[in-house]
């Protein structure tokens, strides 16, 4: 039975290790070659194509799809299958981002003489600044670590966390350059809860026409009671002659006035109702309507248009089953 203490004791100092790697990854970020890099790919007419072998591979597969999802067409190219026709992947309009932390990766060499017959520019992320790939390269990202956290100093560990996040920071200084907005985000997250929560607007998640319960401000509170019951949401708007909202009642109304007693039958909606309550504009995202909830705990919102009409209804249950939620 391995020791629990012990065991705690080893994952602290692998966290450790890392954020001392990532501390020394600031001076890389702060160097010229950074700012170059992310020029050339700001600029690139075409796709950066990432390239990495083993562990490099795998953080570069992450990377190329983190930079396709925040606006900089990426590819990622496997250097051993490259060799073997996929570099017709490439065109002459193509940067290269190529991934080794020795930087002596025999399959991504090999490459260099293609490349460089292309006349594609080639960024070269490595842990050794004197390798041949950051020699051969036109710009070179170091990602040089001060230990693996691996205890026999052999397991890619430091140093794929330190490339993950050179990666990350170059697609983010590049999605800020380009002024991507969430808009641009949703187009290539469309599925899943990601893109309900990006694409969804409050038009699209509320009630409206026949199922919108809305009363007059003349009724009683027992009609007002009726279509709160009917329409299932909690919740009654209440207008004016104009249909221009002017209160909202609740199940929470309800309570307080039976308390004090009040006579439903005889007693108009308008001496009871709360005014003043939450509205949103039927454009905003149905993630900022669930924000407004949250911020003001409430679990229903009344939906108006620029000239204070009631047009829409939403309650916290629309949320979940749209999967905003």
């Amino acid at each position: 039975m391995v020791d629990e203490n012990e065991l705690r004791q080893w994952g602290r100092n692998v966290i450790k290790i890392e954020q001392q790697a990532l501390e020394n990854l600031y001076q890389y970020v702060d160097s010229i070659e950074f700012a170059q890099a992310c020029q050339l790919m700001f600029d690139c007419k075409g796709k950066v194509i990432v390239m990495g072998m083993g562990k490099s591979g795998h953080i570069g597969n992450k990377i190329s799809a983190t930079l396709a999802s925040t606006g900089t067409p990426a590819f990622f190219v496997h250097p051993g299958e490259a060799s073997h026709g996929d570099l017709g992947v490439l065109s002459k309009a193509d940067v290269i981002l190529a991934i080794s932390n020795s930087g002596e990766s025999a399959e991504i060499l090999t490459l260099l003489p293609v490349i460089k017959r292309l006349g594609l520019p080639l960024i070269a992320v490595t842990g050794n600044p004197s390798s041949n790939m950051a020699k051969l390269s036109q710009l070179h990202l170091c990602i040089q670590v001060p230990e693996e956290a691996c205890p026999l100093g052999l397991a890619p560990t430091s140093s794929t966390t330190a490339t993950l996040v050179m990666g990350d920071a170059l697609a983010v200084a590049l999605l800020q350059a380009r002024g991507f907005t969430q808009d641009d985000f949703a187009l290539s997250h469309p599925g899943g809860s990601l893109g309900r929560k990006l694409l969804l607007k409050v038009k699209d998640v509320m009630h409206q026409g026949e199922h919108l319960p809305c009363v007059s401000h003349h009724i009683c509170i027992s009609e007002a009671l009726y279509e709160i019951s009917k329409k299932g949401l909690g919740m009654t708007a209440i207008v004016d002659d104009n249909q221009m909202l002017v209160g909202i009642f609740t199940d929470g109304d309800l309570r307080r006035v039976i308390d004090a007693e009040i006579n439903l039958r005889k007693t108009p909606i308008r001496d009871v109702m709360t005014k003043g309550c939450v509205t949103v504009d039927d454009n905003i995202l149905a993630a900022q309507a669930l924000k407004v909830m949250d911020e003001e705990n409430i679990n229903g919102l009344i939906v108006i248009n620029e000239k204070q009409q009631v047009i829409g209804a939403l309650n916290m249950l629309d949320m979940v089953k749209a999967g905003v939620i």
